[in-house]
């Protein structure tokens, strides 16, 4: 028997009207490990007016109440990490303490969220003008809409809706058709958490939903990851149909590599950033670039480590990588890498024939390192997406820096030297949002917020921390005056100024 994945409609599971469904997959083997029901424009419409309801009554609820419910949940994702991280690991295929890490980040975010109180004080000028005073503060948008992708289908919804119900919004969660399951566990312990029904569903489906959801009259704002064009549509699309939106995309991250660098250290790091969740992940190093005499040195130790990398099913506790998440990211994995070969890259380390024995049929890469790329290479100009780290060579830190500049993506980079100078030199100068020295995957923490530049990044606020209170959320400044009964009102055409 095949599980069948429902959505989470108004504080309870609901097959919903659509007739619909899709293959969820294990990719370790290959197999389909249950059915997913798709929404049609009925589903949608119910849990959009669902949303709008429950989120006028949400929006009224005291802070003290609202941080209430957040308090709780974070404890009670606290106590189901491990069921978390199992979910995760059966559909997306990376292994458990890397999804217990992202469960981490997560938590975070809530966290951040629990102080919402703080963020939400608004200002106050006293006798801005004779007998009037000034302040303002921020109300919730209304209904908001997530969508997120399959890489982090814990975290990333955690980004969102944490910042999002603690400002009041009522938030509707469309994730991944590839990996749904720890949506809907999420949606339980909200529920579990004490938050009212309605405030927080979860919707399934694909492009109709989306569309949907950007385009649906009772939807406020949209919150999107994923990949560049996608993001581009949805940005032009709700914004065309009256809605805020932030909208994150592809990335294709380079790590500086000087020749004062601790190479040992840099191997390490560029090893795990690179291959680390199958190289799945929008802050992946995908680009090694080696300045002078650094390379040489550097390839031989990362090649060392790529192949001491154990990739095997997410569940062995000894496993490093898990596989892709589906055929087609493998198919096209194996095409780029062969194109890059052909067009005269070095493989130093190939994983495209890798297999796991008794699990032939699971979507499985090796670790690859390709030396040698050019800038026209699809192996450069394609965000892979996969456990691929193409070397690129450089005379200078200069050189390097334009080299960054000059791709599409500014979504995160790092830098690896013993030099001060070097580092604040390209600290200023590249023009990428997220900036990592000796660190290879800079990702904010959650009292800063997360979001890069150029191609990356479709609107013009960044997710979580205090850009993210501000995405959900709208200003209101008040300008009043009590007037003594005995008095005369002063009402005059001019505009006021003393």
């Amino acid at each position: 028997m095949t599980n069948t994945i429902n959505h989470f409609i108004n504080g309870v599971e609901s097959a919903g009207s659509g007739d619909r469904t899709q293959p969820v997959y294990n990719p370790a083997t290959g197999a389909v490990s249950a059915e997913l029901r798709l929404a049609n424009k009925a589903d949608l419409d119910s849990a959009v007016g669902i949303a709008k309801a429950a989120g006028e009554v949400w929006g009224d609820y005291s802070l003290a109440k609202r941080t209430t419910v957040l308090f709780r949940f974070r404890e009670i994702v606290a106590a189901h990490v491990d069921e978390l991280a199992e979910l995760v690991t059966a559909e997306h295929g990376k292994v458990l303490s890397d999804a217990r890490g992202e469960i981490g980040r997560g938590l975070e975010v809530i966290e951040f969220a629990c102080g919402i109180n703080q963020l939400l004080k608004g200002a106050y000028s006293d006798q801005a003008s004779t007998g009037i005073d000034v302040f303002s503060f921020r109300q919730p948008v209304g209904v908001v809409a997530g969508i997120t992708p399959f890489n982090f289908p814990v975290m990333v919804p955690l980004w969102m809706c944490p910042i999002a119900i603690a400002t009041g919004n009522a938030f509707i969660l469309k994730p991944s058709e590839r990996d749904p399951s720890a949506s809907m566990l999420l949606a339980k312990l909200w529920t579990e958490a004490g938050l009212p029904n309605g405030v927080f569903q979860v919707l399934h489906g694909g492009k109709e939903t989306v569309d949907g959801l950007l385009t649906h009259p009772d939807v406020d704002a949209i919150s999107f990851v994923g990949s560049t064009p996608i993001a581009k549509y949805v940005h032009e699309t709700a914004t065309a149909h009256g809605k805020r939106v932030q909208a994150l995309g592809g990335a294709k991250n380079h790590a500086i590599i000087l020749p004062d660098a601790d190479l040992d250290n840099a191997a390490d790091h560029l090893s795990a950033a690179a291959y680390g969740s199958a190289g799945e992940r929008c802050m992946a190093i995908s680009v090694a670039v080696a300045v002078g005499d650094a390379a040489d040195a550097l390839i031989g130790k990362v090649r060392e480590r790529a192949e001491a990398i154990k990739v095997a099913e997410g569940t062995d506790p000894d496993a490093d990588m898990g596989p892709l998440i589906t055929a087609a990211s493998k198919a096209r994995l194996v095409k780029i890498v062969g194109e890059a070969a052909d067009a005269g890259a070095t493989l130093v380390v190939d994983g495209r024939g890798f297999t796991v024995p008794g699990k032939e049929e699971g979507f499985w890469v090796g670790p690859t390192l390709l030396d040698g790329v050019a800038s026209d290479m699809t192996a450069y100009t394609e965000e892979i997406f996969g456990p691929v780290l193409a070397v690129m060579r450089v005379d200078t830190v200069e050189e390097g820096i334009a080299l960054i500049n000059a791709n599409p993506y500014g979504n995160g980079t790092a830098i690896f030297t013993s030099s001060g100078s070097n580092a604040r030199k390209f600290q200023r100068g590249v023009h990428v949002g997220m900036i990592g020295i000796n660190v290879p995957v800079p990702v904010p923490v959650a009292y800063h917020s997360f979001g890069g530049w150029k191609n990356s990044l479709f609107g013009d606020k960044h997710i979580y921390g205090e850009e993210g209170v501000a995405f959900y959320t709208r200003g209101k400044v008040v300008t009043s005056r009590w007037p003594e009964p005995s008095h005369e009102s002063g009402a005059s055409y001019n505009f006021p100024s003393n």
